[in-house]
């Protein structure tokens, strides 16, 4: 289940241009890095989520928080 800010910060995100996704996107991947400079260090499993995300966003997709637990 998504956290209330999380899902308000989707919401918003959706109205953006895709342009505009993209640099949000961007930018917080390097504030995740920042926060976390170890959390690049994933497990194969984790790398191919991660990817698939990506690619899922680009398309205007979301990944649900369940598909990250299985």
């Amino acid at each position: 289940m998504l956290k209330a800010k999380t899902l308000q910060t989707a919401v918003l995100l959706d109205v953006l241009p895709d342009e505009d996704i993209l640099l949000v996107n961007a930018l917080i991947k390097k504030l995740v890095i920042a926060w976390d400079p170890d959390f690049t260090k994933v497990t194969a499993r984790e790398r191919e989520l991660l990817e698939k995300s990506d690619s899922e966003m680009k398309n205007g997709d979301f990944v649900s928080e369940e598909d990250f637990r299985s």
